[in-house]
């Protein structure tokens, strides 16, 4: 007989972060932004035309991905790169993809 366990359920402040993370990626801009940096760091003057919006609608949408910890920002010279610094996340889009 196979003896089932129930999952444990994370704690009240990690559900609480990953909710943030989930509403982080709640347009379709900021997915369409994480799926850009898959492959390693854009910069921040292609990402607006990545994500089909302005270039200060783009910024905010950076703004929430980067608070939620989802992206992070560095600076080469003149230009601001965006790195993807949880890749897992697009493991779990394709997923849902995949069963959609």
């Amino acid at each position: 007989m196979t003896n089932l366990t129930t999952p444990q359920i994370p704690d009240e402040q990690t559900l609480i972060d990953l909710a943030e993370t989930f509403k982080a990626l709640g347009h379709p801009a900021r997915l369409a932004i994480a799926h850009a940096l898959a492959d390693g760091p854009v910069c921040a003057c292609e990402l607006a035309n990545i994500a089909h919006s302005s270039n200060s609608t783009t910024s905010r949408h950076l703004t929430v991905l980067r608070h939620a910890g989802i992206i992070s920002k560095s600076r080469q010279g003149q230009q601001i790169f965006y790195t993807l610094e949880r890749p897992c996340l697009l493991s779990m889009m394709n997923c849902c993809n995949e069963n959609s």
